[in-house]
Parts: C-alpha cells; structure tokens; sequence
C-alpha cells in the first residue's frame, strides 16, 4: 500500500510540473506578443505632432489586438496572421508619418519584434 500511494504521489507531483511548465511558457509568450508602448516617448522619438500622435495611437492600439490575436492562435498560423498585423499597421503608419519618421518606425518596430524573438 506504501507503494503504491508513492507512486501515486510521484505521478501527480511530475504532471504537476509539467503542467506549471506549460502556463509559465503561455504566459512568456503572451508577454512577447505584447506590444505596448509609453505614447509620449514614442511622439518624441518620432517627432509627432499632435494630430499624427492621436492618429498613430488609434493604429498602435489595433496593432496590439491583433499581435494578443497572434499569441493566442495555433502556432501554425502564427507567423502568417504577424505578418497580415505587420503589413496592416505599416500600411497605415505610412500614410500618417513623414518618410523620415517611417523609416525611424520601421527601425523602432524591427528592433522590437527582434528583441522579443518573434523575428
């Protein structure tokens, strides 16, 4: 009988594990999909004013729900569904930002998405 409560007890505490194993890397992931950001130090990194800065808000916060729609799809779809959120918000930011704060978005983004491992 001591046995077998043993190996009761050992089965449980491993699939516990596993099980703790498995909601800390949804939770990292979760984390990595996140891509909120400080506005105002966005606006002043990019030199917006304050109609493009409302504008690329409104942008920014759709961006985000669709990257937290990325983190909870399949893993399959994952990198297809990024790359239509990518495309959409750059779309966008380019008929709001100048050239030159474009081309510092896109070095801002890139650098972003490199950092969390989703490139």
């Amino acid at each position: 009988m001591k046995r077998l409560f043993l190996t009761v007890m050992a089965v449980l505490s491993m699939t516990m594990t596993f099980a703790e194993d498995e909601n800390l890397n949804t939770t990292n992931n979760m984390q990595a999909y996140n891509m909120d950001v400080n506005y105002d130090k966005l606006g002043d990194a990019l030199d917006l004013t304050s109609d493009q800065l409302e504008a690329v808000k409104d942008v920014h916060q759709v961006f985000c729900a669709n990257m937290m729609s990325v983190a909870a799809a399949a893993k399959e779809s994952r990198p297809a569904m990024m790359r239509n959120a990518i495309n959409m918000d750059l779309r966008f930011m380019r008929s709001i930002l100048t050239h030159k704060q474009y081309k510092h978005y896109l070095l801002l983004l890139n650098t972003t998405l490199v950092n969390r491992g989703l490139r």
